[in-house]
């Protein structure tokens, strides 16, 4: 069994080009996921200079884990809008993911992109009497707005459906776009990343290890924004973790999705091979630290449906406070700072959908859901609860992390220990990999995911490699530590 995405198992070596001098632009998309990549494409045959930067290589973050789902019929999040807002939130939001797949198939069919696209049958299913009932309401919204459901009854429980979503290998679809908008004359700069951001005058300087990008305009198309002040994206999000499974299969079934956490969610991919691909055991960062059990936990419950993981891997979501993605300015007067966020485990519409809102904010095109995912949208008081639940659930991981670093899971090969004043990680596998124990981000004190072989930021998700290389944000610094042991 491979600890890698299955998405990025056929990765091809290709030619990749990082930023080798300073460079003026007008747009800088930062981050090479679905949402850079969208807005990019978006923005292909603008007259405006224009590049996008990755700190890794195009995809290979959230969007190569993803389960790669192009669905509309996302739990209960209609009924949660409609009890939340109103039923013409709720429509909005429809439409809104609707529009996003339209988009994904036009493109697809205009670029003749090979991306094991296909369309599927999809179901929400539970067994338990409270949220049986809330699929009963999501049905009758879902009808009152125009959608046509199916009710059954599975081994599950009783679930509602849909005929018209579909899947794809998000992957595949990412590196044709990527060399689509290079063919068209826009630069991406892989294996580059941006440290630190100052303001001057009417541009901003972003400054990577050698160079800097000077810029009338920044998209932050990164998962998770690295920068803490002005946005608050600590307060206004959590992240949900996801481990997330691949075994060969001699039959197809429908796309299944639980209507409550932990998530189970399961689609079929065909291609040289048939898999099943089955994501399990989500949850709140903060919780649930041992990888080595969630990892296991998954396989049984894998096991327990009959399959045999070839592919294991995890991933992480943004979760918002109200179950709609932030995707506009992040600041009330400020035209020049973007983003593009939070999208409650649906990445590939509502990356889809921001690359579409984020460009026509940058060409000055109206867009009718521009309102709708407005970052500075108020919310309601009783979101003032969900606010300091996320607080709490950072100030836990942050807490109980710094209590007690040593792990009674880890084995003999792990430990943190006091050295000149600094928490410092080992990890002995006949040579000693040393790093500082603490989260550039925040301050948060890291857990050795004994799987992966990474440290993990149990409050905001960074990740860094065995020696110490930050391998995901928000963090962009390394805790590479060099000193005699």
């Amino acid at each position: 069994m491979k600890v890698q995405s299955l998405w990025l198992a056929d990765e091809k070596d290709e030619k990749i080009q990082t930023l080798n001098q300073s460079i003026n632009v007008d747009v800088l998309i930062i981050g090479g996921g679905i949402t850079g990549i969208s807005t990019l494409y978006h923005l292909k045959n603008s007259d405006l200079k224009i590049c996008l930067v990755e700190q890794n290589i195009i995809g290979h973050g959230v969007t190569g884990r993803t389960t790669g789902k192009i669905n509309y019929l996302q739990g209960t999040v209609y009924r949660d809008l409609v009890n939340k807002y109103s039923l013409e939130v709720a429509e909005a939001y429809l439409l809104s993911q609707l529009d996003a797949i339209k988009q994904i198939k036009r493109i697809i069919k205009k670029e003749n992109i090979d991306c094991n696209f296909e369309k599927v049958d999809s179901y929400v299913f539970s067994s338990k009497l409270k949220d049986i009932n809330k699929l009963l309401e999501e049905k009758a919204i879902l009808e009152k707005l125009g959608i046509k459901v199916i009710d059954s009854q599975t081994k599950k429980g009783y679930a509602i459906g849909v005929t018209d979503t579909y899947v794809f290998h998000p992957l595949k679809y990412l590196r044709a776009l990527k060399k689509i908008c290079i063919e068209a004359g826009k630069e991406i700069f892989e294996k580059t990343k941006i440290y630190k951001i100052k303001k001057d005058q009417q541009l901003y300087i972003c400054y990577t290890k050698d160079y800097v990008i000077r810029t009338k305009k920044i998209i932050f198309a990164c998962h998770y924004p690295f920068f803490i002040l002005p946005y608050l994206m600590p307060l206004k999000t959590y992240t949900e973790k996801s481990i997330i499974t691949a075994s060969l299969a001699n039959y197809k079934t429908k796309t299944l999705l639980s209507s409550s956490n932990p998530c189970q969610s399961i689609r079929y991919y065909q291609d040289d091979h048939s898999y099943m691909i089955y994501l399990s055991n989500s949850h709140n960062i903060c919780n649930s630290l041992n990888e080595n059990k969630n990892y296991k936990q998954t396989i049984i419950e894998a096991n327990d449906l009959g399959l045999k993981p070839l592919y294991i891997w995890k991933n992480d979501d943004l979760i918002t406070v109200d179950k709609m993605p932030y995707i506009g300015k992040i600041q009330k007067h400020n035209e020049q700072l973007l983003i593009g966020t939070g999208y409650n485990t649906w990445g590939m519409t509502n990356g889809t959908l921001a690359g579409m809102i984020l460009s026509d904010i940058i060409l000055g095109r109206k867009n009718e859901y521009e309102k709708l995912f407005n970052p500075l949208r108020t919310s309601c008081l009783s979101d003032i609860d969900k606010y300091m639940i996320n607080v709490g659930s950072s100030m836990k991981g942050f807490i109980q992390n710094k209590l007690f670093k040593n792990k009674s899971w880890y084995d003999e090969k792990v430990k943190v220990v006091m050295h000149k004043g600094k928490s410092i990680g080992i990890y002995d596998d006949g040579e000693k990999h040393m790093v500082y124990n603490k989260c550039p981000h925040m301050g948060c004190s890291l857990i050795f995911n004994e799987v992966e072989k990474t440290w993990d930021c149990p409050c905001h998700a960074s990740r860094f490699d065995i020696d110490g290389k930050c391998i995901k944000g928000p963090s962009v610094y390394d805790i590479s530590y060099k000193d005699e042991f």
